[in-house]
C-alpha cells in the first residue's frame, strides 16, 4: 500500500472526526457559563462564540459528539455540603437548559447507547461527571441522588482533601481513603457511577485500584514521566495498575501538566511570588504583587507546546498498557487558555487524529481512542451495578 501524503491523512483526520463519535472526559463548559442568565444573548455563548474553548460551531467542526460536562465544585465548598450539593445542582440545571432550551442541537444522555442515538441525529450528548465529590457530604444516599441527576462519573476530590480522601496537592490527611471514603467507592460500584482518580494522590489511587469491583478512569490526566514534578499526573505504575483494572487515562491537554518546561516554568513563577510577599510583607492581591507578576511573563514567555506532545502521553500510555485504555480528556474551559499549540479549542480534534495517523495508528486504533474505550468502561460499570443490585 502506498504511504499516504500528509495532506490524504489530514483529509483521512478529518473525515474520521466526523465518522466516529468522539467524546471527552472533561470539558468545564458549565463553570464558564456560571452567573449568566440565559438570554438570547447567552445562548449565543453556547452556539457560537470567540470566548472560551467551546460553542456548539466549534464542536461540529471538530466532530465533537459527546463532551463530559464537568460539574465543577470548588474546594471552597467542602466547607458545607449543603452548599456544595445546592452548587453542584445549580451548574447540573445549567447543562438541563441548553438541552432544554436548543433540543435541535444538544441533548441530554445517560448511556451510550443514547450518545449513538444522538449522534445519528446530528445532535451533541451532554454527559455529565462531577468534579470533586464534596456535594456528596457524609450521606451516601447522595451517591443515588446525583445519579439520577445525570452525574456518570465523580472525581473524588479536587485541589484538597475532602471527605472522602486526599488530593495529590494537598498534605496527608487520610494517607488515602477516608473510612467514608472506602463507602463510597463501594456505593459508587453499587450505583454505576465511574469513579474517577484525577487529581487523587498516589496512596488513594493505589487503595480504590484495590477496592474497586469495576474499571475506573482519569478523566483527564497525564503521564509523570514527562513531567516529574507534576504530582497530579500518574507513574508508569499507576498507569500499569489502571490497565491491570481495565480503566481508561483520558489524557489532559493543559500545558502544565504535559511538559516539565511549563510545570517548571510555573515553580519559578510561584517561588518568585512567595519570596516577593515575604520580602515585601504583601498580599497576593495586592497591585504590586500583580504587576510585578505580569512583567516577568512578558519578559520571560511561557515555554510553547506542540499538539505532539499530548500524543506522546498516549504513546506513552498505549506502549506501557495498550490501545484500550487512551481517550481525550482536554481540560477545554478549564485551564484558561494553556492549550497546545494545534490544540486551541473543540474544532482541533482533527488535528489531533492526524498526528495519530502520521504514527501509525489504525482507523481501529482511533476508533478505540475516539468513544469506544470510554464505553467499555461505562457499559461494565452499569453491568457491574446491575449485578450488585440489592446487596
Amino acid at each position: 500500500m502506498e504511504r499516504m501524503t500528509d495532506d490524504q491523512l489530514m483529509a483521512l483526520a478529518e473525515e474520521l472526526a466526523h465518522k466516529y463519535i468522539i467524546t471527552d472526559g472533561h470539558v468545564d463548559l458549565p463553570e464558564r457559563l456560571k452567573g449568566i442568565k440565559f438570554t438570547a444573548d447567552s445562548i449565543q455563548t453556547v452556539l457560537s462564540t470567540k470566548k472560551g474553548d467551546f460553542d456548539f460551531e466549534r464542536a461540529k467542526k471538530g466532530g465533537l459528539s459527546a463532551p463530559f460536562m464537568s460539574i465543577y465544585i470548588p474546594s471552597s465548598y467542602q466547607k458545607n455540603a449543603d452548599s456544595g450539593k445546592s452548587y453542584a445542582d445549580s451548574l447540573i440545571n445549567w447543562v438541563d437548559l441548553i438541552a432544554e432550551r436548543l433540543p435541535d442541537k444538544f441533548a441530554l444522555v445517560k448511556s451510550p447507547s443514547e450518545v449513538e442515538t444522538n449522534f445519528k441525529n446530528g445532535k451533541i450528548s451532554l454527559p455529565m461527571g462531577m468534579e470533586n465529590g464534596a456535594p456528596i457530604g457524609n450521606d451516601l444516599k447522595n451517591v443515588k441522588y446525583f445519579y439520577d441527576r445525570g452525574i456518570r462519573y465523580i472525581t473524588l476530590t479536587h485541589v484538597k482533601n475532602n471527605q472522602i480522601c486526599d488530593s495529590s496537592k494537598d498534605t496527608a490527611q487520610w494517607n488515602g481513603l477516608s473510612p467514608f471514603g472506602k463507602e463510597v467507592v463501594a456505593e459508587m460500584n453499587r450505583i454505576g457511577i465511574m469513579i474517577d482518580i484525577s487529581h487523587v494522590d498516589d496512596s488513594t489511587f493505589y487503595q480504590v485500584m484495590r477496592l474497586s469491583h469495576a474499571p475506573c478512569i482519569a478523566s483527564h490526566s497525564s503521564c509523570r514521566y514527562y513531567a516529574p514534578t507534576v504530582r497530579r499526573d500518574m507513574t508508569d505504575d499507576m498507569i500499569k495498575k489502571l490497565g491491570d483494572n481495565d480503566g481508561v487515562i483520558s489524557v489532559n491537554f493543559y500545558t502544565a501538566f504535559i511538559d516539565s518546561t511549563v510545570a517548571n516554568y510555573d515553580a519559578r513563577i510561584e517561588k518568585m511570588t512567595k519570596d516577593l510577599l515575604k520580602k515585601k510583607n504583601l498580599k497576593i492581591t495586592d497591585t504590586l504583587v500583580r504587576r510585578l507578576i505580569v512583567q516577568y511573563k512578558k519578559e520571560n514567555p511561557e515555554p510553547e507546546v506542540d499538539i505532539e506532545r499530548v500524543v506522546d502521553h498516549m504513546d506513552h500510555i498505549v506502549k506501557l498498557i495498550g490501545i484500550d485504555h487512551v481517550a481525550f480528556g482536554s481540560d477545554f474551559d478549564g485551564v484558561d487558555g494553556r492549550l497546545p499549540k494545534g490544540l486551541e479549542d473543540v474544532s482541533k480534534y482533527p488535528n489531533l487524529i492526524y498526528h495519530l495517523l502520521k504514527r501509525g495508528y489504525t482507523e481501529n486504533d482511533i476508533e478505540k481512542i475516539c468513544y469506544k474505550n470510554i464505553w467499555r468502561v461505562w457499559n461494565k460499570v452499569e453491568e457491574v451495578a446491575k449485578n450488585n443490585q440489592g446487596q
